[in-house]
């Protein structure tokens, strides 16, 4: 009984020496993290374990409430409710046209929608030209195999909280053209204009 109460006490010595070289390592990475990158990093996880999807983790989604809503229906909302906050429509890629232009059958519908603020573009891409990839912001609109449309969009919060903290003036844009698209997609679910 005494070997196995040594055992683990040294186990216990090397975790907790491991754990606190750990601490000491990352603990000055982490200090220059957005303070909000756990909470983010924690609702990512818990998304993710609960799916088991990263695509599904990644995005947000919104189901569009009334089943008469068409389509065009809720593009028409997504491009009034982007010029109400001067959020620029930039283009549409109609997919599922695509598709059917290369199988020859039909597909259900699913387009991807491009808005731009490009005051806010350029302040990303001055400051990384990685952050260029996050641009035109994008929602799709599509049907789901049971017929029901839906809005997706990739939710900005890694971009946002991920890692270093971004300039102020930067992460406050951030935060508000990711409001606008939230709105923007809750809006148009409905049938707002």
């Amino acid at each position: 009984m005494g070997q196995l109460r040594n055992l683990f006490a040294i186990i216990g010595l090397v975790v907790a020496i491991s754990g606190g070289y750990a601490y000491s390592k990352l603990a000055p990475i982490l200090s220059e993290f957005d303070p909000g990158y756990m909470k983010m990093y924690t609702e990512f996880a818990g998304k993710l374990l609960t799916t088991k999807d990263p695509g599904m983790a990644m995005m947000w989604s919104v189901p569009v409430e009334d089943p008469d809503l068409t389509p065009e229906d809720v593009i028409d909302s997504l491009k009034s409710l982007a010029a109400a906050k001067n959020f620029l429509f930039v283009g549409e890629a109609p997919f599922y046209k695509q598709v059917q232009a290369v199988t020859g059958e039909p597909y259900r519908f699913i387009t991807f929608l491009s808005f731009c603020d490009a005051r806010v573009g350029k302040m990303m891409a001055d400051y990384k030209d990685a952050y260029t990839g996050f641009m035109p912001c994008r929602i799709s609109v599509v049907e789901d195999k049971q017929g029901k449309l839906w809005l997706f969009s990739m939710n900005l919060d890694m971009m946002i909280y991920g890692g270093k903290k971004l300039p102020e003036e930067l992460r406050a844009e951030a935060l508000r053209v990711s409001g606008v698209i939230q709105s923007m997609m809750q809006g148009a679910a409905k049938g707002e204009f």
